[in-house]
């Protein structure tokens, strides 16, 4: 959902500040318990212990055990559905020896050196591009490591016995002589033990819950029995209910408005202006909504995206026709391989906008206190930058906000804004009303599909060049579209006009190419860009991967083998393409009436390959039925949990490629609900198999990499049913074309 690397950002808070990847155990001594964690080295952190004596479980740094055994994570990644706590919960209970079911995961936040995610540098707390896993998997598991060797510690002083005779099983510490306690009969005395310098880690060989593939997430239960709580589940007293009202056009502000008829109707509290449009404040959600209806607004869209989707397609198809603005990767000599190639191929693509449309649309809550805090309810994907946001708004300093980081229904990139986008109204709003009671912004679906984010359009204008036995010898790959980082404040990632989350999956490709190049125009439309799932490799991965098996019937060469032929024998990429060969039958004639497309794609540290089997239907149209996905993605954690996630990438990944686009009509968002805006159906999900790479790698990215690999893998399986290659997303507009 957002990049891999995020080291040049520079957070205006003065709470977040860079860190050292060197980590040391700390533990924090309760009345009732302990809190154990691995912080920074040199750091402290003075939010865990304040917060730990007021409430064992909301500022300690990574675990907490009270008095009555129950162990709660504090967990540094948000929870939108993903699995992330699942993840984390699997982790401390491995070498902590906990009772599974005993464990319970809580969003933690405000302690950037506990928190920092490694894989943007340490510097910023956020979760996107995959990566909870991967910097969890260290700093979770010496936590849990650490709590345990403490609380041996402390049974053994009790028991008077050398701490090696003493074993713990399923939360229960025990001694041969018969004596034993659970976890929370020592853990007040743990926290007066010394910290171990050192901790050694279970063996794989040891493991029971790590790569368990029966351990059934612990969260199941509420989830399926409504106890869940959601942002939109918070109550509290005289909490009153915002929707907003946001300008028609990207970019227009508000030059007066009227609310004199609304605020007569019942339960309508207020109307206020905030930077972002007009906040109807009622009662209740209902009274806020009737309100709305009665407000009328004028508009000033001086500044605003007028064009439609026709005037700024047409810009990008004129713009890939010229050279590119930037350079994003050149190897060898192109121009010179083209000239002398004896086959030239050519294609230019088209995607559209594409909205996150999570099931749960944003919002979030505020609210001051009478001592000056403030608190803030809501999916904190960022929460460093939502705390300085907040506090620069309330007119306090950022360790006077408590971020209360509350599961989500779904995000896929949505909830990472660097400008606190619903966070921002809500506190907005509470401070326009004197912050005399706390304030809910909730938006409606319209609001979130027509003031939102989208992934940027993109066009690409690709040509190859083979030679005479059909070798590939030259690749120029020209892309066009809006940069999501600049003017933010991750702007410091784009170097040299490149933007890389715009070319991401094009610059590094697993082929031999002795001639490449990569170019990029970065395109300037007024609206509002964002990462979405799987980001730059959910349009270059489809071009990449179609192109090859263009280039490979024009080599007269099958699309795997001839992929193969460019890669090295031992690869992730020629392991991963193998292995989906095989388990998809793909040497095997498919049944009539079905034709196979295949795909590979690297993004987020994982390889994923993906053979798609298609029919025709009987409109003329693509039904897939059946996709097999060969994963390598380090050690799986939680195996049953990796196929869910690469199981929900191609069914979000399929709904995007065959019918899902965000269109404007001078300026003005076309879509507005899932009637219009269609998410894959129920009935047009394909059988899906997942197999997993056995690896002892390091754990890498798994939440998006299951997206890019399916568009291309049912376009090029399209191309042998229908004939025609399908190069403008969605696939209905190109097949509605014919």
């Amino acid at each position: 959902m957002i990049p891999k690397l995020m080291h040049s950002i520079a957070i205006p808070a003065p709470r977040v500040q860079a860190s050292r990847r060197q980590f040391l155990i700390g533990a924090v001594a309760t009345a009732t318990g302990l809190a154990v964690g691995f912080r920074t080295l040199g750091a402290v952190s003075a939010a865990a212990n304040e917060t730990a004596g007021e409430n064992a479980h909301a500022f300690s740094p990574y675990l907490t055990i009270d008095s009555s055994g129950k162990v709660t994570v504090l967990s540094s990644q948000f929870e939108m559905g993903q699995g992330s706590y699942h993840g984390l919960a699997t982790l401390v209970a491995e070498e902590l020896e906990a009772d599974f079911s005993t464990i319970d995961v809580q969003g933690a936040a405000g302690n950037v050196q506990a928190y920092g995610n490694v894989a943007f540098g340490g510097a910023i707390q956020g979760t996107g591009g995959s990566t909870s896993m991967m910097t969890s998997w260290e700093r979770y598991r010496n936590a849990g490591a650490a709590a345990r060797t403490m609380l041996v510690a402390a049974a053994a002083a009790e028991w008077n016995v050398p701490a090696a005779k003493i074993s713990v099983e399923r939360g229960i510490i025990k001694h041969p002589s018969g004596r034993q306690g659970g976890f929370g009969d020592f853990a007040a005395k743990a926290a007066a033990m010394p910290v171990p310098s050192e901790v050694v880690l279970k063996q794989p060989s040891g493991w029971t819950l790590i790569g368990n593939a029966d351990l059934k997430r612990y969260d199941s239960a509420g989830k399926t029995n409504g106890t869940e709580q959601y942002t939109i589940d918070v109550k509290l007293p005289g909490l009153l209910t915002a929707v907003m009202i946001h300008p028609p056009v990207f970019g227009g502000t508000v030059k007066s408005f009227d609310a004199t008829e609304a605020k007569k109707l019942p339960g309508v509290v207020d109307v206020v202006e905030i930077p972002r449009g007009v906040a109807v404040v009622g009662e209740h959600m209902w009274a806020a909504l009737k309100g709305r209806d009665a407000v009328t607004v004028e508009w000033d869209e001086s500044g605003a995206e007028k064009r439609s989707t026709g005037e700024l397609a047409q810009m990008y198809r004129d713009l890939a026709a010229e050279p590119p603005a930037a350079m994003a990767r050149e190897d060898g000599d192109a121009d010179a391989a083209f000239a002398g190639a004896a086959n030239v191929l050519e294609a230019t693509f088209e995607f559209p906008y594409l909205a996150h449309a999570a099931l749960e649309p944003l919002n979030a809550v505020a609210r001051k206190n009478a001592d000056g805090t403030v608190e803030v309810w809501g999916g904190h994907q960022f929460p460093d930058v939502y705390q300085a946001l907040t506090a620069e708004i309330a007119e306090v300093t950022p360790d006077k906000v408590h971020l209360h980081v509350m599961k989500a229904g779904g995000s896929f990139g949505r909830r990472a804004v660097a400008d606190g986008d619903v966070v921002v109204e809500a506190v907005h709003i509470a401070k326009a009303l004197g912050f005399r009671a706390p304030v809910k912004v909730q938006w409606t679906r319209e609001d979130d599909m027509r003031a939102g984010r989208y992934r940027p359009a993109y066009a690409h204008a690709i040509k190859a060049g083979l030679d005479e036995a059909g070798n590939l010898v030259a690749w120029s790959n020209h892309i066009v579209g809006q940069s999501i980082m600049s003017g933010t404040i991750m702007e410091g990632m784009v170097q040299n006009g490149v933007d890389p989350t715009s070319v991401e999956g094009a610059v590094h490709l697993p082929y031999a190419i002795p001639n490449l190049k990569v170019g990029l125009t970065t395109t300037q439309a007024g609206v509002p860009p964002l990462w979405w799932r799987a980001v730059g490799s959910t349009h270059t991965a489809f071009v990449v991967e179609v192109f090859m098996d263009e280039i490979a019937e024009a080599a007269g060469r099958d699309p795997i083998e001839y992929r193969l032929s460019m890669m090295e024998p031992d690869s992730r990429h020629a392991t991963i393409l193998k292995m989906v060969a095989e388990k998809s039958g793909w040497d095997t004639p498919a049944a009539e009436g079905r034709f196979r497309g295949v795909s590979v794609a690297e993004s987020f540290g994982s390889v994923v390959a993906q053979v798609a089997e298609v029919s025709v239907d009987s409109r003329g149209g693509i039904k897939v039925e059946r996709v097999v996905a060969a994963v390598d993605c380090g050690v799986a954690i939680n195996p049953d949990q990796i196929r869910a996630q690469v199981e929900g990438g191609i069914g979000f990944g399929l709904g995007a490629i065959l019918e899902e686009e965000i269109t404007l009509t001078e300026g003005q968002v076309d879509q507005g609900n899932y009637d219009l805006y269609t998410p894959l159906r129920i009935d047009a999900m394909p059988e899906v198999e997942v197999h997993i790479l056995a690896s002892a790698n390091p754990p890498s990215g798994i939440g998006e990499p299951g997206v890019p690999p399916i568009g291309p893998a049912v376009a090029n399986a399209a191309y042998k049913a229908l004939g025609k290659r399908i190069r403008v997303m969605p696939f209905a507009k190109s097949l509605d074309a014919r």
